[in-house]
């Protein structure tokens, strides 16, 4: 086997068990936000985590390090808090784009909640602003979000599959605009939350200033 599919091989292998990791993740924190367990079981689940999470401590990337697991340029992401399979904090949103238009699917459990049964305003404009990123990527004019403005309609319900999509709406050199909503999958068209967002494409010394050290110490996937 050849060391270039033995690469291969060991970051499918890693991205794979980090997805795990991120799944058990996931599944602690929505029991850990739902239970109603004695104060013992308490104790010793906070016990058991702190005990699988220091060896996990021991060798850690720094801010300005990607995680090997990624691949920036590829669009790899494994802990991005609203579609990394490695976060434990993302629902996952599970996101198909092209064209400069984008749409997603997800369900909200309990570590998301706000008023009671919905979810956070701050998540539902988090979710967005993910989604609006995504159709401006594919649209060819990529860029970072200057604005986003939101508007709540009706609460966001939580255990329920949700419906995002998104789209490019005008393109004005380096800025450009795009427009999403959050609905339930039983009512696609009964949008529950609207966003309108304006991106801006950084010039190369704004993104050196920005990224340069990310860059510099970017592992080849």
């Amino acid at each position: 086997m050849t060391d270039s599919v033995q690469s291969v091989d060991r970051l499918t292998a890693r991205r794979e068990a980090i997805a795990d990791l991120g799944d058990a993740l996931r599944e602690l924190i929505e029991h850990a936000t739902a239970t109603e367990a004695p104060v013992e079981e308490l104790i010793r689940a906070a016990a058991l985590v702190r005990e699988a999470a220091a060896p996990l401590g021991e060798r850690i990337r720094q801010r300005s390090q990607l995680a090997a697991a990624d691949d920036l340029l590829g669009g790899v992401r494994m802990y991005n808090p609203v579609i990394g399979s490695g976060s434990a904090i993302a629902p996952p949103v599970h996101i198909e784009a092209a064209g400069g238009v984008a749409t997603g699917e997800c369900t909200l459990g309990l570590a998301y909640e706000g008023p009671p049964m919905y979810a956070h305003g701050g998540v539902s404009a988090m979710l967005l602003d993910q989604m609006l990123g995504h159709a401006v990527t594919t649209s060819g004019n990529p860029g970072m979000t200057v604005r986003l403005d939101t508007s709540y309609h009706r609460p966001v319900p939580l255990h329920t599959p949700l419906r995002l999509t998104a789209e490019v709406t005008r393109v004005d050199g380096r800025r450009v605009t795009a427009i999403g909503a959050i609905a339930t999958a039983e009512a696609p068209d009964d949008a529950l939350v609207t966003a309108t967002g304006l991106f801006v494409a950084l010039r190369a010394e704004q993104a050196q200033r920005l990224f340069g050290p990310v860059i510099r110490n970017r592992r080849p996937a």
